[in-house]
């Protein structure tokens, strides 16, 4: 009938196999026949694992400007995300994105490289709504987080850049980002740090002093010489409720001074450090016996200073089985 509003069909997506089942395949053939007259609206869409050309299909249905959470996991290489840029620029109403697996492919030139990262980072700029940002193993944000960071429209809330390579220049321009100064978490786990200079994470700390409540710097190799810089930021975070800073090769004397820093944040309900240094032999062999006593005296100044709520002391991961070995109110070995 002439004035007739569109159907409007409501599902989330998830594209984990290679192709459709037949639910998913029936759907959009009925869409197909009736375009004009239904509205496919997704609100959530994970792509895991199917071929792009079958994603490409799938978005060429999809109401677009429906779509408020994204996920994307499927390992592609940087041309492949280039090819998804403009369908991610069409989701208008996008609040959280998650990118995992990005690959730079072997043959590609800097120009062209270039190229594909600017073709996606200026999407950015359509997404008005964006609040939480997740990006782990993409390969391409060494030396361009600037032309991500400026393309951002709107405060985010939360900001996982997480097993990647980063310089200090990007370090820089993220503390220099208007677009983080709001940040409820602030995830870094697994970015390389132990050579860069901490100032510009010392200033992004205090810029989020005020809202932060999640802060993750695990497996980032930062050193002794390295915590003192961000301990006076880090002591004002009193909105803090975890803190995550396993997998950073300290000392005894580092570890007690950084919980005499966060003695005022009295709202942490999750601490999470690395076993001291001191834990291990010369040749990196975790000392059981040694790393009881000493996480029984971290455990011991804690309390002389604070009740905390949870606190863990956790080794590197067992070479073995995988798992770490965690003090608390007792050793919890594992399971090797």
């Amino acid at each position: 009938m002439r004035g007739q509003q569109p159907l409007t069909v409501f599902i989330d997506l998830c594209l984990k196999n290679r192709t459709l089942d037949e639910c998913l395949t029936c759907l959009f053939l009925w869409v197909k026949q009736r375009e004009g007259l239904l509205h496919l609206c997704c609100k959530k869409l994970k792509m895991l694992g199917m071929p792009f050309h079958n994603i490409r299909n799938i978005l060429k249905i999809v109401n677009l400007d429906c779509i408020q959470e994204v996920e994307v996991n499927c390992n592609w290489t940087l041309p492949v995300l280039a090819e998804f840029t403009p369908y991610l620029g069409q989701m208008r109403n996008l609040h959280r994105l998650i990118l995992s697996d990005v690959d730079i492919s072997h043959y590609i030139s800097p120009e062209k490289k270039k190229e594909f990262v600017t073709q996606f980072t200026s999407q950015f700029l359509k997404l008005c709504y964006l609040q939480k940002l997740y990006m782990n193993s993409v390969s391409f944000l060494e030396g361009h987080l600037d032309q991500l960071l400026s393309c951002l429209k709107t405060p985010l809330k939360i900001l996982a850049i997480t097993n990647c390579v980063l310089l200090e220049s990007d370090l820089r321009h993220l503390s220099q980002c208007p677009s983080v100064s709001q940040l409820r978490t602030l995830d870094l786990r697994g970015i390389r740090l132990a050579n860069l200079c901490l100032v510009p994470l010392q200033v992004l700390l205090g810029k989020v002093a005020a809202t932060l409540e999640y802060l993750g710097l695990d497996d980032c190799g930062i050193v002794d010489s390295q915590v003192s810089t961000i301990l006076p930021a880090l002591s004002r975070c009193f909105e803090l409720t975890t803190f995550s800073f396993r997998g950073n090769p300290v000392s005894m004397a580092t570890l007690e001074n950084l919980l005499c820093h966060t003695i005022r944040l009295d709202n942490l309900c999750l601490e999470l450090y690395p076993a001291p240094r001191d834990s291990y032999d010369a040749d990196g062999t975790l000392c059981r016996s040694r790393f009881a006593q000493l996480g029984a005296e971290l455990m011991g100044r804690v309390r002389d200073l604070r009740e905390p709520k949870r606190i863990l002391f956790c080794t590197d991961y067992c070479a073995d089985c995988g798992n770490r070995t965690f003090y608390g109110l007792e050793v919890d070995q594992c399971c090797c």
